[in-house]
């Protein structure tokens, strides 16, 4: 593959990755705003926010996988596999340890507490660092090119 046609291609699985991305950034600001801060600043978890959190990024981390399976990474010859559920499933908690790491780490060590602070920490600086990881390893583990793992496979026998 030429570098051009690399380079086309990084960008548009990337610029497709931030779409879905953004898309799921959405869902998980508003469940989880719903859930701790509500209508009137004071949600049914307003004093469980690592469990608003959970339950925030379960439902966009759906959003993530329907989106970046068919249309990030909906060229790539993927063949059906548990174990790619498991290590989706194992990487995205990996991700949430991201997220409510920075969450709890702003709430209980620096005892910033809040919809400013907790969407701060948790929803932009927790979900900025755990799109990156996420980019970089449902890339390399969770969607890999199996057409093109073959091919390599195939070359390096021969």
């Amino acid at each position: 593959m030429t570098e051009p046609t690399r380079l086309g291609g990084f960008l548009r699985k990337s610029g497709a990755f931030l779409v879905v991305g953004g898309a799921a950034f959405v869902v998980d600001a508003v469940a989880f705003n719903l859930l701790a801060f509500g209508i009137d600043g004071h949600g049914p978890l307003y004093d469980m926010p690592l469990v608003a959190k959970v339950i925030a990024i379960v439902v966009a981390t759906v959003v993530t996988y329907v989106g970046n399976r068919y249309w990030t990474f909906g060229t790539r010859a993927l063949q059906r596999k548990f174990s790619r559920y498991v290590i989706f499933v194992a990487l995205n908690i990996a991700a949430i340890g991201i997220q409510l790491g920075c969450l709890a780490f702003s709430r209980y060590v620096l005892g910033f507490e809040g919809i400013l602070a907790d969407n701060i920490a948790g929803t932009f600086i927790g979900q900025a660092l755990a799109t990156a990881f996420r980019f970089v390893t449902y890339d390399r583990w969770v969607f890999p090119d199996d057409h093109e793992s073959s091919a390599r496979t195939a070359i390096e026998s021969a």
